[in-house]
């Protein structure tokens, strides 16, 4: 058994040491990678009310004529969702207001003119036989009255960026089976003829038809590497089904998020200290084996933070503080067991062991009911109520960890010390008379 515990001993320190390392900024050492990344490089992700952001009013524009459907703004507020994250902008908020209004919060935006071009435009692809005429990029068409539409955005299963054999980017595209088909059919009855690729009517090149074209296809221009992944956003999410137009545009500052947060580390340290008194104090040893386990799961759930990455926010610093709680809480749990088992006579050893099983399903049952609040609350929430709701989650595995894996491997160290398995050390200044239950 103690090698066993010495093995563990080692687990711990390895995963601590890691953990550390992720967490660390700028650490020093060899580099670990994980993917293409080097773990160093890695940041924490922050939310728009600590790192500061764009916030965006958007109204329905829909042309003379045309009335907003049920289920507009809602498939608008998808699609922008879409594009938004296959930008990598880490957790934002597009919420529908009143009937023609969307909003639309985004954290940490470095170039807010493109995010607004991105979620703005309709994105509505059509590739056009313009039969002998060619057109200059950025030209506009009269779409389709005066030439016939070939395929359309909806066509598409698929839309990537790529790059050509001189290294620059263009747009690939793969269309649906049966739209193949008609493609196939079509250029192969329409050799030399050209044809003209648009988005909203806004002309991105034109090409002359020299072979059989089936499920496949390019889009090329003078493209930017940042405009050919917009493209190819909007067209691999789907066109908006109304266009929008920006009313309001406001650049938010962390100011209050950055002062709302120094004031919760602040709680957090007090309470930390006094909370680690009263263990210390009131438990003992094992009071202080339960400080000695807290910052290797604080250090844990930071690594794992990072590592997903999970964005935070004011809410998610909230749930981790609660989680705290709860791997204190546990604690709490499995040193009672354990201080009932040593003033019932118990060795040590044996208390310890008894006190962890005895307290696991009163902890495995508790946790797994919070756990399902969080499922429910990252179900039905949006925003800071999901980022709450996964630090608290990641917080409450990670306390079950702690508590049946680090604190045990700790106070069976300690019980190897001399001088430490004397009873009053674990609460046991007395045993149970004879007879007594």
């Amino acid at each position: 058994m103690r090698g066993r515990t010495w093995a563990v001993v080692g687990a711990i320190a390895l995963l601590l040491a890691f953990a550390s390392y992720v967490v660390a900024p700028n650490s020093p050492g060899i580099p670990l990678t994980l993917g293409e990344r080097d773990l160093r490089d890695l940041r924490f992700r922050q939310g728009l009310d600590l790192q500061g952001g764009l916030h965006v009013r958007l109204e329905a524009d829909a042309p003379p004529g045309r009335e907003l459907q049920a289920g507009d703004l809602e498939a608008a507020r998808r699609i922008i969702e879409n594009r938004i994250n296959a930008l990598g902008v880490a957790e934002p908020v597009i919420q529908v207001e009143g009937d023609r209004r969307l909003i639309v919060e985004l954290p940490g935006i470095d170039d807010p003119d493109e995010a607004i071009r991105l979620f703005r435009e309709t994105g509505n692809l059509s590739i056009v036989d313009t039969g002998a005429e060619f057109f200059e990029e950025n030209a506009r068409l009269d779409l389709p009255e005066r030439y016939p539409v070939v395929l359309t955005g909806r066509d598409l299963v698929a839309a990537d960026v790529g790059y050509d054999q001189l290294g620059r980017p263009l747009v690939t595209f793969q269309l649906t089976e049966e739209a193949g088909a008609r493609f196939e059919t079509f250029t192969g009855a329409n050799l030399g003829s050209v044809l003209t690729i648009t988005i909203d009517a806004v002309v991105v090149n034109s090409a002359r038809i020299n072979g059989v074209i089936r499920d496949r296809g390019e889009i090329t221009g003078r493209f930017q590497p940042d405009e050919a992944k917009r493209i190819a956003i909007q067209l691999r999410y789907g066109a908006l089904p109304v266009p929008l137009k920006v009313v309001q545009t406001l650049s938010v500052r962390p100011t209050l998020g950055q002062e709302s947060l120094a004031a919760s580390v602040r709680a957090g340290l007090v309470g930390a200290i006094l909370v680690a008194l009263f263990m210390v104090l009131y438990y003992r040893v094992p009071g202080v084996v339960a400080c000695l386990a807290l910052p290797v799961y604080v250090v844990v759930v930071f690594a794992c933070i990072k590592l997903v990455p999970i964005t935070l926010t004011l809410a998610g610093v909230a749930g981790f503080i609660l989680s705290v709680g709860v791997a204190v809480d546990a604690n709490i749990l499995i040193f009672e067991r354990t201080r009932e088992e040593v003033r019932s006579g118990r060795t040590i050893r044996t208390a310890i062991e008894t006190g962890f099983n005895r307290a696991w399903p009163s902890i495995r049952d508790s946790n797994f009911t919070a756990l399902i609040i969080c499922v429910v609350l990252f179900g039905f929430g949006s925003g800071g109520i999901r980022g709450f709701a996964v630090t608290l989650a990641l917080g409450i595995v990670m306390s079950m960890f702690s508590a049946i894996t680090v604190s045990r491997t700790l106070l069976r160290v300690a019980v190897t010390i001399p001088g430490v398995r004397r009873p009053g050390l674990f609460g046991g200044e007395f045993r149970l008379r004879e007879g007594e239950a």
